[in-house]
C-alpha cells in the first residue's frame, strides 16, 4: 500500500504574526488574484498590530477602490476604516514606473545631469515601454521602501507580467543590457568623438556605426549616444542597488507566497516559479490556490447528479429540478478537474504548505470584503 503524504498547511496568520518577517513577495501569473491577496493579506496584518505599508503594481487599480481610497499613486496613502486597536497601521501605493525611474536619476546624478538625462528621448522611451523596467523598478522602489523604515511589514504585489519569473529576472535583464558589447560601443563612441574612437578600434565597429545610423536614423542614434554618455556614471549603481535588492529578497526576514488559480496554465507556472525560488534560496512561505470552487453539497456526485437529471427529463418531469442537477454535476465536475490539478501539484511539491481561498460571489469592493478573504488565507 503506497503511504499517502500529510498534506501540509499554509497559515499566513503565522508568517505575519512573526516580526522578524518584514518583507512578503505575493508571486505568480497574470490573473490569480494576487493583488487582493496582497491587499487582504496586509489588511489583516495592520489589524493584527503590524505597521504595513502594500505596493502593488496593478494598473486596473482595484486595490484603491477596495481599501476605500480614490487612487493611489508612487507615494503611500493611509487606508482609513481599519481596526486600530493592536496599534496596527495600513498604507499602500501604487508603482508609477516612470516617476520612480525619474527619482532614481535625480537621487544619483549632478542636477545638471539629471536633467539632460530627463530631457533625452531615448531614456523618456526607455523609462516608460523598455521589456522590464517595470519589473525592475518594483525592486527598486522595494528598495527605497526598505530604506524609509516606517513600516515593519512591506507586502509587494509583483507586475501582472506574462510570466512569474519576470519580478527575478528583470534586474539581470537589465544589468546585461548596460553591460552588453552594444552599449559599451556607445559609451566609448560618445567619450572619444565618432572618428578618433573608430580609428582606435577599427573599422569593425566602424561598419557596425554605419548600420546602426542606417537603421536607426542619425538623429536616433545621436540621442542614443548622449543618453549613454549621460547615464554612464549610473550604471554602476544600478547593478549594485539590482544585487543588494535581489540579496534582501534572499534574507530570512522576507517570505514568498505563490499564487496560483486550480487552472493548469496558473499551476504550471507555480510550480516553475516554486522551483526557481528553491534555486535561488529565497525562502518560499506557501501556496494560495485562489477561486477555489466548492458545494454545500459534496455528497452528490457529479455521476448521480447527472443520472438523476436524465431520469427526470426522460419521464418529462420536474423541470427546474432536472436543470439543478445538471447545474450541480457541471460545478462537481470543474470541482473534480480543480482537486485533480491540487493534486498533482502537491504529488510535485510535497514539502510547500497550501492554503485554498474559496471563490467568492462578487468582486472585492471593500475592507469587509478584504477581510474575508484575508480569514481564508490564514485558514479559518
Amino acid at each position: 500500500m503506497t503511504r499517502r503524504e500529510p498534506r501540509v498547511g499554509l497559515d499566513l496568520d503565522e508568517v505575519i504574526a512573526d516580526r522578524a518577517t518584514g518583507i512578503v513577495v505575493c508571486c505568480g501569473a497574470g490573473g490569480v488574484g494576487k493583488t487582493t491577496t496582497a491587499a487582504a493579506l496586509g489588511l489583516r496584518a495592520a489589524e493584527q498590530g503590524r505597521t504595513v505599508v502594500v505596493l502593488t503594481i496593478d494598473p486596473a487599480r482595484r486595490l484603491a477602490q477596495s481599501l476605500g481610497l480614490e487612487a493611489l499613486d508612487n507615494t503611500p496613502r493611509t487606508v482609513k476604516g481599519i481596526d486600530e486597536v493592536n496599534g496596527g497601521s495600513l498604507d499602500a501605493m501604487m508603482l508609477d514606473m516612470k516617476q520612480t525611474f525619474d527619482e532614481v536619476v535625480i537621487a544619483h546624478s549632478t542636477p545638471e545631469r539629471a536633467q539632460a538625462i530627463l530631457d533625452n528621448p531615448f531614456y523618456q522611451s526607455l523609462s516608460s515601454s523598455f521589456s522590464g523596467t517595470q519589473e525592475y523598478m518594483a525592486m527598486e522602489k522595494l528598495g527605497q521602501l526598505r530604506a524609509e523604515d516606517r513600516w515593519d511589514l512591506i507586502i509587494v504585489d509583483t507586475p501582472p507580467s506574462r510570466s512569474a519569473l519576470d519580478f527575478l529576472d528583470a534586474p539581470k535583464r537589465l544589468g546585461s543590457f548596460l553591460d552588453g558589447r552594444f552599449i559599451r560601443v556607445l559609451m566609448g563612441s560618445a567619450k572619444t568623438g565618432g572618428r578618433a574612437y573608430l580609428k582606435v578600434l577599427g573599422a569593425g565597429l566602424g561598419t557596425m556605426t554605419a548600420v546602426l545610423t542606417r537603421v536607426l536614423g542619425a538623429q536616433v542614434l545621436k540621442d542614443l549616444q548622449a543618453f549613454i554618455a549621460a547615464l554612464d556614471t549610473m550604471f554602476g549603481g544600478f547593478r549594485e542597488r539590482a544585487d543588494s535588492t535581489f540579496q534582501l529578497l534572499q534574507a530570512r526576514g522576507t517570505k514568498f507566497v505563490v499564487v496560483a488559480a486550480p487552472e493548469r496554465d496558473a499551476l504550471r507556472e507555480a510550480s516553475y516559479f516554486v522551483e526557481r525560488l528553491r534555486e535561488e534560496r529565497m525562502p518560499l512561505a506557501g501556496l494560495v490556490l485562489n477561486r477555489v470552487h466548492v458545494t454545500g453539497a459534496a455528497s452528490l456526485s457529479a455521476a448521480r447528479a447527472a443520472a438523476g437529471a436524465e431520469t427526470l427529463e426522460e419521464a418529462r418531469k420536474h423541470p427546474l429540478a432536472t436543470a439543478i442537477l445538471r447545474l450541480h454535476a457541471e460545478r462537481m465536475r470543474m470541482i473534480e478537474r480543480e482537486q485533480s490539478l491540487r493534486r498533482r501539484f502537491t504529488a510535485a511539491h510535497p514539502r510547500v504548505a497550501v492554503v485554498d481561498v474559496a471563490a467568492q460571489p462578487g468582486d472585492i469592493h471593500d475592507l469587509d470584503g478584504l477581510r474575508v478573504v484575508g480569514a481564508a488565507l490564514a485558514g479559518r
